[in-house]
């Protein structure tokens, strides 16, 4: 059984490799804007009413369904049509009342962790898995997840400038990392540990169960197991 990862996130695909799945990777190119001004426009607010919980599942979903509905999308290896699961996922940062994506910038990251030193925020990732084996059909399911992140106190500013000049911080959800050199800047998660990487690879498994599948039957190697 194959899965596709509608990402470009090269922490999501460390985190499922890991855990013994080697998704193929197809980008889905969504305008993530566009698709949030839209959700929000049909409720007429603002995109800022929108919830965080929301927004990653709004845009999780996009991303799964532009590859798996997308009639150009070919299984790379075969050249056919898709036949697995499809898998989009997006992540937003939760703290001080406001949702912080990707910085970008080295000032605007910078900034973030002088105000996130010592304080403790929510990590919220969206997933949708879309089931295209043998032709299958069908919107999908998703569910969001989310873990409480509180950061270090005693970090001092000559630590966030070595991390910020490292630019690991810049593209990713909250300005920071739990797996690479963010790691020691973090105090304590409360919950699941992979939602703060990118996926929550136990919420990923239910998703895979409640459409059908199996998820060991993804694992490398699974047509050799009994």
């Amino acid at each position: 059984m194959r899965l596709y990862l509608a990402s470009t996130s090269p922490a999501r695909l460390a985190l499922l490799r890991a855990a013994g799945v080697d998704p193929v990777v197809l980008p889905s190119h969504v305008d993530e804007d566009a698709v949030l001004a839209r959700e929000a426009a049909s409720r007429g607010v603002d995109v800022d009413a929108l919830e965080p919980q929301e927004v990653v599942q709004l845009l999780a979903r996009a991303k799964a369904i532009a590859v798996a509905d997308d009639p150009d999308a070919l299984d790379p290896d075969t050249g056919g049509p898709l036949d697995g699961f499809v898998l989009g996922g997006d992540s937003m940062f939760e703290f001080a009342g406001r949702v912080l994506g990707k910085p970008h910038e080295p000032a605007v990251a910078r900034a973030r962790w002088l105000e996130q030193r010592g304080g403790t925020g929510t990590l919220w990732s969206g997933h949708w898995l879309v089931d295209r084996r043998a032709g299958a059909g069908g919107p999908g399911i998703g569910r969001p997840a989310h873990a409480r992140v509180t950061f270090v106190a005693d970090l001092d500013d000559a630590e966030i400038d070595a991390y910020i000049a490292s630019r690991e911080p810049l593209e990713v959800a909250g300005a920071f990392t739990i797996d690479s050199l963010g790691g020691p800047f973090i105090e304590r998660i409360e919950g699941d540990p992979s939602t703060v990487v990118g996926l929550s690879l136990p919420t990923v498994r239910r998703l895979v169960r409640e459409s059908g599948g199996e998820w060991f039957h993804l694992w490398r190697g699974a047509a050799t197991l009994p």
